[in-house]
């Protein structure tokens, strides 16, 4: 798949998909300000194309005082430190769990709908990251990597790919990498509208993203 097809495919989704929400980007920001008065956005920096940091956006779903958004926006610090080579296969990323009393209310919703998610579709409409490619990693993360995992950086990170279709919240990062490089190796646009496809299904089921 060239770059312009893939660049074609993601601002024609992302354009339909930003008018099709729409309401529901409105009503998400409307509750998560009324909630807490905090910022709508929780921004940080992810490893894009290329090892390339930016911006990724998501709806805030944590509380505004909470220590999670504290340490993750805090790219300074590094608590994979102990790792040296490489990432280890049988790492697990830990997010807050749904009971975590740090969680908001619409926060809940939200996570459950992956409705947090959706902002994202402005990273697609200005190029960071497109509808379809490995998650984007936090740079604590992705400094560790070792040139085989580095390889899941050669294409744009997305807001759904062939490992969250295909696993659970809970998938090592050995199973995750090996997906990832599936898709590097792989996509071309049949793949992609089939990823979009289950990403669908998988939301409107309320299985949400991984």
């Amino acid at each position: 798949m060239n770059k312009v097809s893939k660049r074609v495919l993601d601002v024609s989704v992302g354009a339909v998909a930003l008018i099709a929400v729409s309401p529901v980007l409105v009503y998400a920001s409307y509750k998560i300000k009324k909630e807490d008065n905090g910022p709508i956005l929780f921004k940080q920096k992810r490893s894009g194309l290329n090892n390339e940091p930016f911006e990724m956006y998501k709806f805030r779903s944590m509380k505004v005082d909470n220590k999670v958004i504290g340490t993750h926006a805090n790219n300074d610090e590094n608590p994979y430190e102990a790792w040296k080579e490489r990432v280890p296969d049988d790492f697990v990323f830990k997010t807050a769990s749904g009971n975590n009393p740090n969680i908001t209310n619409i926060g809940q919703v939200i996570r459950k709908y992956s409705i947090d998610e959706l902002p994202q579709i402005l990273n697609v409409l200005k190029g960071n990251m497109s509808i379809v490619g490995p998650r984007p990693e936090i740079i604590q993360i992705t400094q560790h990597y070792d040139q085989k995992q580095q390889r899941r950086l050669e294409v744009k990170p997305g807001i759904t790919g062939w490992a969250q279709v295909n696993g659970r919240s809970d998938m090592n990062h050995g199973k995750k990498i090996e997906y990832d490089l599936w898709y590097v190796d792989n996509h071309n646009f049949w793949i992609d509208l089939k990823i979009i496809w289950m990403t669908f299904i998988q939301v409107i089921s309320g299985k949400g993203s991984v």
